[in-house]
């Protein structure tokens, strides 16, 4: 009986890890082709000089790059979290932090992108005054120190706090942002945080929205651009809403956890991770990278094997 029992849970425990690691194959797909398609439009935006010279295209690529940056260590932490890896303090550290900076760039930057939208649709003779390569670069820089900032204050907060904190070189636990930031003073800070980050965000694409709407709807203007610009402060808006609710991620799985079985709950947490994490973060592909006329040929061309794209665009314009 007794080495019945001991077969039953050594199956019980391999089939866990089978299910463990099914799930992360699953995630690691999407997270690797989002990747690709993400690294695309940035080597694209970087490929020709009038992305690199337009406002629009610096800002994108600004979001980018912090949404690709994102998917990278964030993927770590959940591969090594699924997979029960545990990190050593510093390199759990570092994919925190840089995971938690990028979260904040995100939404900072698509405020600045819905306001350069509602200025060139809205004030189409003052664009190109209010809306310079200085201004632009000054823009950036306010969104990266604002979340500079904010990391900045966490970490303060918990080296300022009487609460106990191993800074042993093996972590005992494994590697999350929940595992270092215990402070309570740490968590309400956060809340209050991205409630203030968020709300300012879409306060400012509902107001840009409704003011690109009226102005739609207006015989002098192009009514074509408007709408197009309406529809992706829409989107932009939409993005802005599954960003927020992936903050919520981790609140999400333990109260799942608390009314849900096991096999359950590690469904939920991979289909939450791929739906609320990896898919907000790649939508900037499809709003600019495949709507925009000017960057979808580019994009194709570089996403295609180059002789394919080549045959394509020679056959193309044979036809024409």
């Amino acid at each position: 009986m007794p080495r019945t029992n001991y077969n039953n849970t050594a199956g019980l425990k391999y089939h866990t890890t089978q299910e463990i690691l099914l799930y992360a194959s699953l995630s690691i797909g999407p997270i690797c082709i989002f990747l690709y398609i993400n690294s695309v439009l940035l080597f694209t935006l970087r490929s020709k000089s009038v992305f690199r010279e337009t406002f629009r295209y610096i800002l994108l690529y600004n979001l980018l790059f912090a949404d690709t940056v994102y998917l990278v260590s964030s993927s770590l932490l959940y591969l090594f979290a699924v997979c029960r890896i545990k990190l050593t303090f510093y390199m759990c550290r570092a994919l925190t932090l840089l995971s938690m900076l990028m979260s904040v760039i995100s939404p900072l930057t698509l405020t600045v992108m819905s306001l350069e939208r509602f200025v060139a649709i809205c004030y189409p003779l003052r664009h190109a005054v209010i809306i310079t390569v200085r201004s632009t670069g000054v823009a950036i820089t306010l969104v990266w120190l604002t979340s500079s900032l904010s990391i900045i204050i966490r970490v303060l907060i918990l080296l300022c706090s009487n609460t106990e904190f191993s800074f042993d070189l093996q972590m005992k636990d494994i590697c999350s942002k929940e595992a270092f930031f215990l402070v309570p003073m740490s968590h309400h800070f956060n809340t209050a945080y991205s409630g203030i980050v968020f709300l300012s965000a879409g306060v400012t694409v509902i107001c840009s929205y409704i003011g690109v709407t009226l102005v739609a709807r207006s015989a002098s203007t192009n009514k074509a651009s408007a709408r197009k610009a309406s529809q992706t402060l829409l989107l932009h808006l939409f993005q802005l809403g599954l960003i927020l609710i992936s903050t919520f991620h981790s609140n999400i799985i333990t109260a799942a956890a608390t009314i849900m079985e096991r096999s359950h709950v590690l469904r939920l947490s991979s289909l939450s991770f791929i739906f609320l994490s990896i898919l907000p973060r790649c939508l900037s592909t499809f709003i600019y990278g495949l709507r925009d006329q000017t960057i979808r040929p580019f994009l194709i061309q570089h996403l295609c094997c180059q002789w394919r794209c080549s045959a394509f665009l020679n056959k193309a314009n044979a036809g024409e």
